[in-house]
């Protein structure tokens, strides 16, 4: 009797459990079909399928961004700066005052060498006029050749001095203008090794000025690539602070290979003109084919620290799918990881769905 009524227990019991594990069963599924009937739809956007396409398998070469036209400005007269009238980031005109060095030393000779041209000015017309007295005199014979000889000779004198005493001058003003040191091109001011009170040395640069021209990449390639690099090859280049890829060309290829390094240099000319000189850089060039899956720039999606694009699955639910991306360029972003070719990804209209959300109605490609 006992073991009777275990069994009934125990099938008691177990048909108990399998009404509630319906009754649940039934109610999440209930709660499910309401959620998915919950979920927005959204229209208007455009998906399309991933797939395979031929990309440049590059090399990624570092380097620093010049300018094409830069003047280090020096001084050719020595003394103390008594004012410097430019800063670092200063735009200049050719020509303009860019400091003062003091100029008393230099200022007291071109006196001197003027004093000393007026004085031999005067001692030039004085033997000028003597000659023309004795020219007479010879003329009537009264004068001996010899004497006359005397009397040109002191006029040539004369003469000679006076021209000395010009170049002189000419001379101590050009040293006295060498105490304004002026910008010998239009430009930016991007350096400054000098303040006020410091001493100036004749040669030793003082200030570095960058035209208005182009700029280029200085960067170093390994040595083994040496027959695939060559001059005119169209290449890309990242520039720090630039948000995008700049197209660029190799305009030259120097011969000589770094014994430690084993590189050699490149120049790469840019054809935008934003990037400043002493940026940071990465130029990619060109060494061959591959195949890589490559979707549009703007079908990427950034969260906070996330990368991702918007899949659409086979039942047209949005799912924000994280990706991990290599090289980007004008014809888009590689993919490494987080896509497979067919997947479904929204390419245009990123801004108006969620994770999520129910694709109908969108254009596909």
């Amino acid at each position: 009797m006992k073991e009777w009524n275990h069994r009934r227990f125990i099938v008691f019991y177990f048909l108990t459990a399998m009404v509630l594990l319906t009754a649940l069963t039934t109610g999440c599924k209930g709660n499910t079909e309401k959620e998915a009937a919950k979920r927005p739809e959204v229209a208007g956007v455009t998906a399309t399928p991933v797939s395979l396409s031929t990309v440049d398998d590059v090399y990624e070469a570092t380097g620093t961004v010049r300018s094409d036209r830069t003047s280090t400005v020096a001084g050719r007269a020595m003394g103390v700066v008594t004012s410097l009238l430019v800063r670092e980031g200063d735009t200049v005109k050719a020509g303009q005052i860019l400091l003062i060095i003091d100029d008393r030393d230099a200022a007291s000779r071109a006196r001197a060498a003027n004093m000393a041209v007026e004085s031999a000015k005067q001692s030039k017309s004085l033997a000028e006029s003597t000659w023309r007295r004795y020219k007479n005199m010879f003329d009537e014979k009264a004068l001996s050749r010899q004497e006359m000889d005397q009397i040109e000779t002191q006029k040539k004198v004369a003469e000679a001095e006076y021209e000395r005493t010009v170049a002189m001058a000419q001379e101590a003003k050009t040293y006295l203008s060498f105490t304004r040191v002026t910008a010998p091109v239009p430009g930016r001011v991007t350096e400054k090794r000098i303040d006020e009170g410091s001493m100036v040395s004749p040669g030793v640069p003082l200030l570095v000025i960058e035209g208005g021209g182009g700029s280029y990449i200085e960067a170093s390639v390994d040595a083994g690539l040496g027959d695939k690099v060559k001059t005119g090859l169209v290449v890309e280049a990242v520039v720090e602070t630039l948000n995008e890829p700049i197209a660029g060309t190799i305009r030259e290829v120097f011969p000589s290979v770094d014994p430690l390094s084993r590189t050699f240099m490149i120049k790469v000319g840019l054809k935008d003109a934003r990037p400043r000189s002493g940026l940071f850089a990465r130029v990619r060039i060109p060494v061959g084919k591959r195949e890589a899956i490559l979707i549009p720039n703007q079908a990427i999606v950034r969260k906070g620290q996330l990368t991702g694009v918007y899949v659409v699955n086979s039942q047209g639910t949005v799912i924000y799918s994280l990706i991990r991306t290599g090289n980007t360029s004008v014809r888009g972003t590689e993919i490494l990881s987080g896509l497979t070719v067919n997947d479904r990804i929204i390419i245009s209209g990123t801004e108006r769905v969620t994770d999520g959300d129910i694709l109908t109605g969108g254009k596909a490609k």
